[in-house]
């Protein structure tokens, strides 16, 4: 049975500190058998908007041209959570998911869509769109375990976005994330569970975990959800990996069973 595995971080200002230890738990993931593995949100950097400016690469950089070298040396499908890529405007940047194969190609790109504006109860302030420029297609990718559906974080609140996919066909759904702990602790598995029932899928969500600069606290909880909406497998606090099994034939009975993506009424 093949294995998915997400990976959870805790990355901070230090580019090439993150991407090590980025690298050391996708090794671990894959000496688990892990045959797709998931970074988080923001793998790269959890920095200041002048910093992830500052550092933002081109999709050929060398962040992503390290992660396709380790994704072939490793023979696995590597999602590449998300990580600032440079934009036509140099005052902004796209948030950015990359899956890549095991052969080191490019299967899938998607840029985050919803734009992670808010003002938080505890006071604390999110305004994504003062840098990041919103993409406008959903995207899914063929990879061995089934297609993928793309998505990034706050994207996980809109759920017409992973509607498109699975009617695109998607059989896995990723959602890498750096989910606040304020909202994490109410809504994070209980999204992610919904996403999985309502379109019959398997969820693999990578997230951030613990204190970063600015303030910000990320609730971590990495997990695979399958169909049915049982968590399969989630990390303990802290930096980890969690692998679960991938079983397409419980998918097909699933859908079979409760053929609810059928009696969709797209007439009404």
């Amino acid at each position: 049975m093949p294995l998915a595995a997400v990976c959870q971080l805790n990355s901070g200002p230090d580019h090439g500190k993150n991407l090590a230890q980025a690298c050391e738990l996708v090794t671990r993931a894959a000496a688990l058998g892990a045959s797709l593995v998931s970074l988080p949100e923001n793998f790269e950097l959890m920095a200041s908007s002048a910093e992830k400016l500052a550092q933002a690469e081109a999709l050929d950089g060398p962040t992503l041209t390290t992660l396709r070298d380790l994704a072939r040396a490793l023979g696995i499908t590597l999602l590449c959570g998300s990580f600032a890529e440079k934009a036509e405007d140099p005052t902004k940047v796209y948030n950015t998911s990359v899956v890549v194969g095991p052969d080191g190609a490019v299967l899938g790109i998607y840029r985050k869509i919803h734009l992670f504006d808010v003002e938080l109860n505890d006071g604390a302030k999110y305004h994504e769109s003062e840098l990041v420029i919103p993409g406008g297609d959903a995207v899914t990718a063929e990879t061995a375990l089934g297609r993928l559906g793309m998505s990034v974080c706050y994207d996980l609140r809109f759920p017409e976005l992973y509607r498109r996919l699975s009617s695109a066909g998607a059989l896995l759904l990723s959602v890498p994330a750096a989910f606040t702990l304020m909202t994490g602790k109410d809504h994070w598995e209980v999204l992610l569970r919904a996403r999985a029932i309502e379109n019959q899928c398997y969820v693999i969500a990578a997230a951030q975990h613990g204190s970063h600069p600015g303030n910000r606290l990320t609730y971590g909880h990495s997990m695979i959800v399958d169909p049915w909406g049982t968590v399969l497998c989630c990390c303990p606090d802290g930096p980890g990996v969690a692998v679960a099994e991938i079983d397409k034939t419980a998918l097909t009975r699933v859908r079979a069973a409760l053929p609810a993506l059928k009696h969709r009424r797209l007439d009404v």
